[in-house]
């Protein structure tokens, strides 16, 4: 009975510890092909890389011409986007030839998708900074045909904020790629913001010399209603004035003394006064002449109708 139980024992322990010898085989030890399947990846991954890397320095060349036009010489490009789309398409079907062919696995389509979107997003981020950009310099064309065709023409501030807005939308939608999330609405609003305090200000400018010049001439008006009232009131004290006026002055010759004359509304006056000759050194002893003449005689005449 003693050696049965003891062979049991012997059987079980055995038993026991192939069971944990197989349990540490299974946690220790992976498979060979999972090793297998992420080296593939890895390799797939680094040649994706490569040849995305490849690409995007073509891309970059194109991408630093518009650069250079747009904001080193402030000039906006004509079909922006049309472009833009042309570089992008360009460059994906560069990689898609360049690129490595996938082997079978959901591992490598996986890594080709990620690169393909990554080398996408690498040129879609400084084309869409050239696109805020030219959105800038539309705008700003947009605002300064809106303010030469308010100034220069007799259209309504109404009717050039629409044409100046049907201009910007024109050019930026020739700027905006189709196939991305480009939008120029933020540009769009600034300029219709931009265009109505434009309008506001002029319609005050406007109102303000308005009120300005019916100032002035209910002034003149005023003026020119007094002057008539004082006219008609010498009427009716010196009678019919003349409408001649005359003006004399005479130098008595070898004096100080200067006679001055004058004809004005039916009235005469004359008037004698000491005034010292300050050219009768340069003149000589006697001046022009000891008589009447054109060197000591003034006269002016003036006509009212």
């Amino acid at each position: 009975m003693r050696n049965c139980i003891f062979s049991l024992a012997a059987i079980s322990s055995v038993g026991g510890a192939a069971a944990w010898s197989s349990r540490r085989t299974v946690v220790s030890a992976p498979p060979s092909f999972v090793m297998a399947i992420r080296g593939g990846a890895n390799e797939y991954e680094a040649k994706f890389e490569s040849v995305k890397s490849s690409v995007i320095e073509k891309a970059s060349r194109k991408i630093e011409e518009a650069r250079r036009k747009i904001i080193d010489e402030g000039a906006a490009i004509a079909d922006f986007g049309a472009k833009a789309d042309e570089i992008c398409s360009a460059a994906i079907e560069e990689f898609a030839k360049s690129a490595p062919a996938e082997a079978d696995g959901s591992s490598a389509s996986s890594a080709y998708a990620r690169k393909l979107q990554e080398l996408e997003s690498s040129l879609d981020a400084p084309l869409q900074v050239l696109y805020l950009r030219q959105l800038s310099l539309l705008r700003e064309q947009a605002l300064a045909s809106y303010k030469s065709a308010s100034k220069a023409s007799e259209a309504s501030d109404y009717e050039a904020m629409l044409a100046a807005d049907a201009q910007f939308l024109r050019a930026a939608e020739s700027a905006t790629r189709g196939s991305s999330s480009w939008t120029y609405d933020a540009e769009r609003s600034a300029l219709q913001s931009v265009m109505s305090d434009f309008a506001s200000t002029s319609k005050k400018l406007s109102e303000t010399q308005v009120q300005s010049s019916q100032q002035q001439s209910t002034a003149m008006q005023f003026l020119q209603h007094q002057q008539q009232m004082i006219q008609q009131l010498q009427m009716q004290l010196y009678g019919q004035s003349s409408p001649w006026n005359m003006g004399m002055a005479y130098r008595i010759p070898d004096t100080n003394f200067n006679l001055q004359g004058s004809y004005q509304q039916g009235k005469t006056t004359l008037t004698l006064s000491c005034v010292p000759d300050e050219y009768a050194p340069m003149l000589g002893p006697n001046g022009f002449t000891n008589g009447v003449g054109p060197g000591n005689l003034g006269l002016s005449l003036n006509l009212s109708i």
